[in-house]
């Protein structure tokens, strides 16, 4: 057990379980609003055992089909730049993902299927959850 995770912290994230799931999004927001790592909230999670649902990257959480992310159609040489640039022991963290959307101007879903493409695996997400 983490030393950060508190009785507030639990109890908060069991505010937002919805039928034994948190959505990605939520326990982001959540870890914004109680000022911790969204690590923290993932494991507060896993503690309740409680699945994270609805991954923002289209990786995992979506039902039977489990995973939502298809393959860009193309990818232009700058995203693919990007991508490459951030990897890391040749996978993409999750967080970098992001910051790579945020540059873009484009969804996390979108450097997810570019990452799809070119057959690049995600790695290292901030809830934990691989």
């Amino acid at each position: 057990m983490s030393k950060e995770l508190t009785e507030d912290i639990r109890s908060a994230v069991q505010a937002i379980v919805q039928d034994e799931k948190i959505w990605c999004a939520r326990a982001f927001r959540l870890a914004n609003e109680l000022d911790v790592s969204p690590a923290v909230i993932g494991g507060a999670a896993d503690e309740l055992g409680v699945h994270l649902a609805r991954c923002q990257l289209g990786l995992f959480g979506y039902d039977e089909r489990k995973r939502i992310v298809e393959p860009a159609a193309e990818v232009s040489s700058e995203l693919e730049q990007a991508i490459q640039e951030g990897l890391i022991l040749g996978r993409l963290p999750c967080a970098v993902a992001w910051s790579i959307a945020r540059r873009f101007g484009i969804s996390k879903m979108q450097v997810s299927s570019a990452a799809e493409k070119l057959e690049i695996r995600l790695s290292q997400c901030q809830l934990g959850a691989f």
